[in-house]
């Protein structure tokens, strides 16, 4: 009669213990903003670019010279460093000379020219 009782009392705490265990807490999660969200992901944004650019071989072999550990080089830099690296690269030119670019263009609009396909040059024969 006693074990029936202690193994009754069991199963019972069990099952309570099973129950509370099972059901989730409450949990509160409130709205971020746009900037908030933004500036939480910009390290690993601006990391993500720089290593980038650091893992290209011109660079390496250039940071060699220069007596650069690759390796080391994104992992030496503050989150500042970081941060300003990337945007200077946003920021640098990405076709190179612009008067390479010119002459290309001008070039390709001489060749159009004498071919007869456009006529801009109304003084070439």
């Amino acid at each position: 009669m006693l074990i029936a009782k202690i193994r009754r009392a069991l199963v019972s705490l069990s099952l309570v213990a099973l129950v509370f265990t099972s059901t989730p807490g409450a949990v509160w999660a409130g709205n971020i903003g746009t900037a908030v969200a933004i500036e939480a992901r910009a390290p690993a944004d601006d990391l993500a670019r720089v290593q980038g650019v650091l893992a290209r071989d011109d660079v390496q072999q250039r940071m060699v010279a220069l007596g650069v550990d690759p390796a080391d080089a994104a992992g030496r830099m503050t989150p500042a460093e970081l941060s300003r690296l990337a945007d200077q690269l946003e920021r640098a030119p990405a076709g190179g000379d612009g008067f390479a670019i010119l002459g290309i263009v001008f070039l390709v609009l001489i060749v159009l020219e004498y071919t007869g396909t456009i006529d801009i040059f109304k003084k070439v024969p």
